[in-house]
């Protein structure tokens, strides 16, 4: 069965993941759902001549932001999760939603909050029918639409928690890899799951060093499956070509090492090396790179293509 959940007033939570938010919809194993996105505030939205979402104004205008951060759609449930099962969310498709995005930097933020010393935001002009972006100053790029935020409820313990930093029920993973065609899996702690998504990219580098990427309004479609049978106590995710573990903290050495050793537990598994030989050949083969910079919780994700996971002879 396929799904809708538009972004409105009562479809969205700004700023806070909560185990007690109640889940939206219900759906299935196996279901698709396509899920409507906005992004940003008041001082984030473009002059005239740009097509704003009414429901972004309406955002604004009626809905709490009880803590710094995103705008997210949701939370889905899905029939039958429990803690301890693992959520594979496909990502099967993202479109763009509106003709901007905006860009910002600002004192105290990013990967020099002490030499940015004022407030400044650019809007570019967004074509979805050639996938560029227009920069103000005349530079076309291609666009890579992709959601920077994609998670469940985190530990009801934990009571409410920013979308700012990543942690273990996904959150704000800026990965620029989870486009479509990639698999993100998410350990469950609460009945239902309770999935929910926001912070729209059209772009984005790996770093995110200034703070946003391309921030605006996305429409993702996603198919979504209940695994019991796979045990999981941190995000990961894979993509056509390649396997991806995650490590997220406040010290980016620390984060390397998490994200490392998940990888080595992955090659361990599908090849039955030891796991000094798997440490070698990830040496070889996988590439650790930097997802964020800046969300305090640092990002790093090491990539490893599936050509190098064969069964040990």
């Amino acid at each position: 069965m396929h799904h809708h959940l538009p972004s409105s007033p009562e479809t969205v939570h700004w700023g806070w993941f909560d185990a007690a938010l109640p889940h939206l919809l219900t759906v299935d194993s196996g279901d698709r759902i396509t899920i409507d996105t906005v992004s940003g505030g008041p001082a984030n939205l473009p002059g005239e001549g740009f097509h704003v979402p009414p429901e972004l104004l309406q955002v604004h205008a009626k809905s709490q932001r009880r803590l710094p951060g995103h705008i997210l759609t949701g939370p889905v449930a899905i029939r039958g999760a429990e803690p301890g099962d693992v959520l594979e969310v496909r990502i099967v498709d993202v479109q763009l939603r509106q003709d901007w995005g905006y860009t910002f930097v600002r004192p105290l933020a990013g990967a020099f909050p002490t030499e940015i010393t004022a407030f400044e935001q650019i809007i570019t002009r967004l074509d979805r029918e050639r996938s560029v972006g227009l920069l103000p100053w005349g530079l076309e790029i291609p666009l890579r639409p992709f959601f920077g935020v994609m998670g469940v409820a985190p530990p009801p313990a934990w009571g409410s928690i920013s979308t700012i930093q990543p942690r273990a029920h996904g959150g704000n993973l800026d990965n620029k890899e989870l486009v479509p065609g990639a698999t993100l899996y998410l350990p469950v702690f609460n009945q239902g799951a309770g999935f929910s998504v926001g912070d729209g990219h059209a772009v984005q580098g790996d770093g995110e060093v200034c703070t946003t990427a391309i921030e605006t309004a996305l429409s993702g479609t996603f198919e979504i499956h209940l695994r019991k049978d796979l045990r999981m106590d941190y995000p990961r995710a894979e993509t056509p070509s390649h396997e991806i573990t995650m490590g997220m903290d406040p010290d980016l050495d620390t984060a390397a090492k998490d994200a490392l050793r998940r990888m080595i537990d992955r090659v361990v598994h599908a090849t039955g090396l030891s796991r000094e030989r798997a440490f070698m050949l990830m040496s070889l083969q996988a590439d650790v790179r930097v997802t964020q910079l800046v969300n305090d919780h640092k990002g790093i994700h090491v990539m490893m293509p599936k050509t190098a996971l064969r069964k040990a002879a």
